[in-house]
């Protein structure tokens, strides 16, 4: 279970770097179409902190519990 959360937060890491990448491209070209990779590369990097930390959340709870 932990693993798949550790890939997951990644995924949304990955999501984030597209999106920076399609703003960069589509600036010029489609201005509201670089507003929606912009709030898909905030709400990517939000969900990658939120995961960490309930990831770590998560693991010292198991920790504790099994002491």
């Amino acid at each position: 279970m932990i693993k798949i959360l550790r890939y997951t937060e990644y995924l949304y890491l990955a999501v984030a770097v597209v999106s920076i990448f399609e703003i960069y491209e589509q600036w010029n070209i489609d201005r509201q179409r670089a507003y929606l990779f912009v709030f898909f590369g905030i709400v990517s990097i939000g969900m990658f902190i939120f995961k960490k930390t309930y990831r770590k959340r998560f693991e010292e709870r198991q920790k504790n519990n099994k002491q």
